[in-house]
């Protein structure tokens, strides 16, 4: 297939799934004011006025912005307390900082969601040595295996909460795995019953990539603690750096007594006057995650037409923002990225090539020309090369991008002989 005869084929596929998806994203945009609504509810309640867009300097103390935040934040997010700071450098450090706050020399800790993120494996210990990991101040660490259809084994959970444990990990996300994400009745469902078994043992979500996806969060149903990254969905594409720890007071002290000190907590640092970015970008979320939404819908009707298998499928119910698809070999997984960074706005002429990343296990290839560098919420690729080849596709601002971003990754498979057009229709 020639460039001409590409690029019209492309157009047309990606054209066809849009009309046919219309109903999907009637259903996601519908969604977009009961989210909003509870953070205008947010916003009302904590009387949010342009004093709070000011921070103080030094110290940070006294900070009536940063308290304010983390009162809407705590609002939005179900939970009694929550610490929303730019001290946070990524979701990774927000979660490590909420395990070692919590954990304490010979606690148990068990992941029953399967392996957790490639950049928890050295927090925890299961890769790299002598760096402060959990596993360094004798944190036991120990994960239950997925089922085969991806859920959680719950009765390998019922044998594994014989042992007291201090600390459940719950990833929501699918991560870089084939699996689907956690919903909230799930996640809520999980806490009920191991809080009937060890009341005293935390149940702690990573919940990247999940809030505001779903009607409730996970604090809402049982999750004593959870955190995430504001450049993914909360930051709304606004906020430049930063993280967020949210849930039972205590618990979210004990995890700010370690980002800062023991004596200061959650009483200490400033927001540089950025503080009405963290607050437009979460007015902004609601709209943003549903457009990423629809743009993950346009990702899965595209590839599945195609042949490839995709998770979920297009239209399905979500939990997370992320879409999967496994193309099998990395020479495709590797052009779509390249097309992806080509429609960025940018570092549109930067080529995306393989190579190691900080807290990664595998070389990574990511598209993501970005105004936030590692702004997944605004959408990016990125996939481990490993097989299967699955590439990870999430964020998206509008979904005209992911539209035209998509065009230009169908033209670069079929000029190069990477579809087989048997399966299209």
């Amino acid at each position: 297939m020639n460039l001409s005869e590409a690029r019209a084929f492309a157009r047309s596929k990606v054209a066809s799934v849009r009309e046919r998806q219309q109903p999907f994203a009637r259903q996601r945009t519908a969604a977009v004011a009961d989210r909003l609504q509870r953070v205008l509810a947010a916003f009302e309640a904590e009387r949010v006025g342009t004093q709070h867009f000011a921070s103080v300097s030094g110290y940070g103390h006294g900070d009536q912005g940063r308290e304010v935040i983390d009162r809407v934040f705590a609002r939005v997010l179900g939970a009694e307390a929550a610490a929303v700071r730019l001290q946070f450098v990524s979701g990774t450090h927000a979660i490590a900082a909420a395990l070692f706050g919590v954990l304490r020399p010979g606690d148990r800790m068990l992941s029953i969601t399967g392996r957790p993120y490639d950049t928890l494996e050295e927090v925890i210990g299961l890769r790299g040595e002598g760096q402060g990991s959990l596993k360094d101040f004798g944190i036991d660490y120990d994960e239950l295996q997925l089922s085969d259809a991806g859920t959680v084994d719950e009765q390998a959970l019922e044998q594994a909460l014989a042992q007291p444990r201090r600390l459940i990990l719950i990833q929501r996300s699918c991560g870089y795995s084939w699996r689907p994400a956690l919903s909230v009745q799930v996640i809520g469902r999980l806490c009920s019953r191991i809080h009937e078994r060890q009341p005293d043992c935390v149940c702690f979500v990573d919940n990247c990539y999940g809030e505001l996806v779903e009607a409730q969060e996970p604090p809402e149903v049982g999750a004593d603690l959870v955190a995430g990254s504001l450049i993914k969905n909360l930051g709304g594409t606004i906020a430049p750096a930063g993280g967020y720890i949210a849930g039972r007071s205590d618990l979210v002290e004990q995890a700010c007594c370690r980002l800062t000190a023991p004596g200061i907590g959650s009483e200490g640092g400033t927001g540089f006057d950025l503080h009405r970015l963290l607050l437009q970008g979460l007015f902004l979320a609601p709209q943003m995650v549903a457009e990423a939404l629809i743009g993950a819908d346009l990702v899965a009707g595209v590839f599945a037409d195609l042949g490839f298998p995709v998770h979920p499928v297009a239209g399905a119910s979500r939990s997370d923002l992320i879409q999967a698809v496994q193309l099998g070999e990395p020479e495709p997984l590797k052009l779509i990225c390249r097309a992806f960074q080509a429609c960025s706005p940018v570092g549109s002429y930067l080529d995306p090539v393989p190579a190691a990343m900080p807290g990664y296990a595998s070389d990574l290839v990511m598209a993501g020309g970005t105004f936030i560098d590692g702004s997944t919420s605004e959408f990016s690729a990125d996939a481990p090369l490993r097989e299967p080849f699955n590439l990870y596709v999430q964020g998206g601002t509008h979904h005209a991008h992911v539209e035209l971003a998509l065009i230009k990754a169908l033209e670069a498979l079929a000029a190069a002989g990477h579809l087989n057009l048997a399966h299209t229709d």
